[in-house]
């Protein structure tokens, strides 16, 4: 009977030995094309905006990279991929250009240059008032004082010529 055990102990540990020595190896791996992030911005402080004519984004003059705020977010394009943070200085996450805002995604060619007269907006300002700059259409109402009150300075700057005898050109 201890012989017997003897033989039923070995095989079972010469069993195990095989089993554990032949066990199958399985790689998976799964690659997704994610480009790294731009460098993250090093700005001594939160920097004033300009908002860009036709919509309700805002950029940074100031800045010397292309980055844009709207909606909450910030974005940046950055080797033809697209990346999004909460913060003007990162943390930048990919976005898909499929998945920009409309208003992003169709900004104007020249969106960085700025109308003549255009005023700064503190950082702060436009970071606690976006929401309901963007819900009561306030850059739209703004936008038609701005150019009525630049056509009315025209209109006196002309007025003014005349008065004064000189023939310039006409402005109307």
């Amino acid at each position: 009977m201890l012989r017997k055990t003897l033989i039923i102990l070995c095989s079972s540990f010469f069993l195990f030995i095989m089993i554990s020595s032949s066990s199958a190896t399985v790689n998976v791996n799964i690659g997704i094309n994610v480009p790294p992030p731009p460098p993250p911005l090093l700005l001594p402080a939160p920097p004033d905006v300009f908002v860009i004519p036709g919509t309700y984004a805002y950029f940074p003059p100031a800045v010397d990279v292309d980055i844009v705020f709207y909606g909450g977010y910030w974005y940046r394009p950055y080797q033809g991929y697209w990346y999004r943070s909460s913060s003007y200085n990162g943390k930048w996450v990919h976005i898909e250009e499929k998945r920009l805002p409309r208003h992003i995604h169709d900004l104007p060619p020249n969106w960085r240059k700025a109308p003549p007269g255009q005023q700064h907006i503190p950082y702060g300002q436009m970071k606690k008032n976006w929401r309901t700059w963007q819900r009561d259409k306030y850059w739209d109402k703004h936008q038609w004082k701005h150019e009525e009150k630049e056509h009315h300075r025209e209109y006196k700057e002309h007025r003014k010529q005349e008065k004064h005898g000189h023939k310039g050109k006409n402005h109307y």
